[in-house]
């Protein structure tokens, strides 16, 4: 299996990434582990979590459930040399903190290894953008923990471009670790932020894309086509409505178009299709069962012709 590249830290990965946000609310901790076993098994090797997984569900209040998860598992296997791990700070805590301030990047940073049961993060990324902190006090944190390290590589999810080329701009001028990938929102629904703002800075940077929601909260899988489908998972009941528009619907009937040619499923095609575009590294997507792992591995080898293309890239343009 070809690897690719995060931008230039020198670490390569297989090109999907495994989304760690179910872990220890969708999917429980014995699920979770299957579905990581699972996903592994099949050759895959990077895993996407965040310090704040999941702080939403009803049961939690502090986060931290799916890093917990990731560290149990972790042990378990013994493993830890084989996978990268890339987590996240910057979004809100259950106890209310939230950031990206020098001391708080450094605390967090060690309940995060803790969690997680390992002494490094493959890659570290700012969640979201936080405003009030100089983006040179961020960087510098960041250095102190590659220095130590405790972290091999940074990133960035869900930034503004200013603030990204404000980013890059002062590890340039300062000899400051930089960051190499961006996680932004990017599926077949959610092009248009991306492809205008985004991707011509990360093809001129060589940041390595890893976007998420690659099935727009399960939207893309083909099993949510009206309102009452909404009830039949609390993720769908949270985020998949907003998808349920006219454009959605014609993009649903383009995937089923290629799938009748293909043999391909949605969740195949959906994926498959990020991997051809500019600058994706690899795509970020969930699993709650060792079946949907199973189908989304598949996407590596599936290979869309300029006719699938064509049809995708029309149902879906904005």
């Amino acid at each position: 299996m070809q690897k690719r590249a995060l931008g230039k830290s020198g670490i390569s990965i297989a090109p999907l990434v495994l989304g760690g946000n179910v872990f220890g609310w969708t999917a429980d901790e014995k699920t979770s582990h299957a579905v990581l076993d699972a996903f592994v098994g099949a050759g895959f090797d990077c895993i996407d979590t965040a310090n704040s997984y999941s702080v939403w569900a009803a049961a939690h209040h502090k986060g931290g459930e799916s890093e917990t998860v990731i560290g149990t598992w972790l042990k378990a296997r013994g493993n830890r040399d084989k996978v990268i791990i890339a987590t996240k700070i910057g979004s809100e805590m259950g106890d209310g903190g939230k950031g990206l301030a020098k001391d708080y990047i450094a605390r967090e940073c060690e309940a995060s290894l803790k969690r997680l049961q390992t002494d490094y993060i493959d890659l570290y990324q700012s969640h979201f953008d936080d405003e009030k902190t100089p983006v040179e006090e961020t960087l510098g944190a960041f250095a102190k923990l590659i220095e130590q390290g405790k972290v091999r590589a940074i990133g960035a999810s869900n930034y503004e471009i200013p603030r990204l080329e404000e980013s890059l701009a002062a590890s340039k001028r300062l000899g400051l670790p930089r960051y190499e990938t961006l996680q932004p929102l990017y599926n077949l629904y959610d092009r248009e932020v991306y492809e205008k703002e985004r991707m011509a800075l990360c093809e001129k940077e060589g940041l390595g894309v890893i976007p998420y929601y690659a099935l727009a909260a399960g939207f893309l899988t083909g099993k949510y086509r009206g309102e009452a489908d909404l009830a039949k998972s609390e993720r769908g009941q949270r985020t998949v409505k907003k998808y349920l528009t006219d454009r959605g619907l014609k993009i649903l009937k383009a995937m089923d178009a290629v799938a009748a040619r293909t043999g391909a499923t949605l969740p195949q095609i959906a994926i498959a299709w990020l991997m051809t575009r500019p600058a994706i590294a690899a795509p970020i997507a969930s699993a709650t069962s060792t079946a949907q792992v199973a189908d989304i591995v598949k996407a590596a080898e599936l290979k869309l012709d300029d006719a699938a293309l064509k049809t995708l890239n029309d149902a879906s343009a904005y």
